[in-house]
């Protein structure tokens, strides 16, 4: 199938639907972030605890990946994204009757949470990518992933305008359910279909995304279905295992290396700037639109190289500078007396860098597999990947400790913790130099070899 490189209005539309709904996700995941800095002192909360909310947002992650990965392969990209988009907001709407003090109900509930926020991430990077041409591939598919730290902006004005009111905040964490009407105008992946061997499905989806009679939309251009279709012999993690488990492992721990320190800023870096360095609600508000500012440039910056010098190159380039930016974090917090100009200025190179990475990371990631399987591929592996949200905010709370969080429990376990976040971004920048380099690559051959 060979994709046409001009854009229809139709094709933009889809591009934008998955933009604004990982933004809106998103928006939704990072607000358990000002949240918790807010329940800490009103709940009285430990650093054990606070870490386990934290945490458990990424469990669901994982779990959602995986699942929804899976799911994306077998009943279709748009069906799982629906899914995805109607869980998260039912059960963030859950939270708000809350009673006071009930942080384990609030855990779980951060759990399912997650596993929509996981899913959508994951199934929405192969619905765009087979919707467009291979020659702008990583910068249209990398919009779906660039634009998530708007989804942190947006949450810094919630938390401005809400104050300290949580339950307010976590209800505008129910308004992605919206999206589902805009969903339900947009066809299956033209890709998907066929690998089911609906040919004439495809052609109907794709006579959509050019805007054109299906009549116009040959055979030809369809693409052959048997090119695609799964061995109906064996199951797909089968199939990954036997084909593709080098690209599963260097996808899983190169994700867990980016993950690690990214989501431990997005998670924690509220509270280490409100009970560590004592900045106020406004402040912290003020501190994180500049950090989603960066990280959204970086994102874009990522997407926009990857399809000019390479997948690879801009990842281990990324990778380093975050790692920079993690050891300059540290030596601010370590510093005496700790130096919170500092800090910020490290946490802003690693967000730029580091977490601005994903605007090509989870594109390459996908790319790595073959249609039949690249939802399953891709969530697998990110899925693993992902532990990394569930490791980071425990260890950050184990080094804080398990008393109510103080300013000197708070900057001591940041020093340690930027160091290793430091040092498992040099990592992953490594690992995907083992990657296969698809830049340019026509989505049909993507996870040959």
């Amino acid at each position: 199938m060979v994709l046409r490189s001009t854009l229809t209005r139709n094709q933009i539309s889809l591009i934008a639907l998955v933009v604004i709904a990982n933004v809106a996700e998103f928006f939704d995941m990072f607000l358990i972030g000002f949240v918790v800095a807010l329940l800490s002192r009103q709940w009285q909360l430990g650093g054990l605890e606070v870490g386990i909310i934290l945490a458990a947002s990424g469990l669901g992650t994982v779990l959602g990946a995986i699942g929804w990965g899976r799911a994306a392969d077998t009943i279709g990209r748009r069906r799982a994204m629906a899914r995805c988009i109607a869980l998260l907001s039912v059960f963030t709407l859950a939270t708000v009757a809350l009673p006071e003090g009930s942080w384990r109900t609030l855990a779980f509930l951060r759990v399912v949470v997650g596993a929509g926020v996981g899913g959508l991430n994951i199934v929405s990077i192969p619905y765009v990518a087979e919707f467009v041409s291979a020659r702008r591939r990583g910068f249209l598919t990398g919009l779906a992933s660039a634009f998530v730290p708007l989804g942190l902006f947006l949450g810094s004005v919630a938390q401005a305008a809400a104050g300290e009111n949580w339950r307010v905040l976590m209800a505008l964490g129910a308004l992605p359910g919206l999206l589902l009407v805009w969903l339900g105008w947009v066809p299956e992946s033209p890709r998907f279909l066929l690998s089911r061997g609906d040919s004439v499905g495809a052609q109907k989806a794709l006579a959509w995304a050019w805007m054109v009679p299906e009549t116009d939309v040959t055979l030809d251009d369809v693409g052959g279905v048997s090119s695609i279709r799964a061995d109906g012999r064996i199951g797909a993690y089968a199939r990954l295992w036997r084909e593709h488990r080098r690209s599963v492992g260097i996808v899983a721990v190169g994700s867990f290396a980016f993950i690690l320190g990214s989501f431990a800023i997005q998670s924690w870096g509220q509270t280490v700037l409100h009970d560590g360095y004592g900045i106020g609600v406004d402040g912290v508000a003020r501190v994180f639109m500049v950090l989603s500012a960066v990280d959204l440039a970086g994102r874009l910056l990522a997407a926009w190289l990857a399809d000019r010098l390479g997948r690879k190159l801009v990842l281990v380039v990324f990778g380093f500078f975050g790692a920079l930016g993690c050891l300059v974090a540290a030596g601010g917090a370590a510093s005496a007396p700790p130096a919170a100009g500092i800090f910020i200025a490290g946490i802003i190179i690693a967000m730029a860098f580091g977490d601005g990475a994903f605007g090509i990371l989870n594109v390459f990631g996908g790319e790595q597999f073959p249609t039949a399987v690249r939802g399953t591929g891709l969530g697998l592996s990110y899925g693993i990947g992902a532990s990394a949200k569930v490791i980071g905010p425990l260890l950050v709370g184990l080094l804080v400790g398990t008393e109510h969080t103080t300013p000197a429990s708070v900057l001591s376990a940041v020093g340690v913790a930027f160091v290793l976040f430091a040092a498992f971004f040099a990592a992953g920048a490594v690992v995907y130099l083992a990657a296969r380099e698809t830049r340019g690559v026509e989505i049909d051959r993507l996870g040959e070899g």
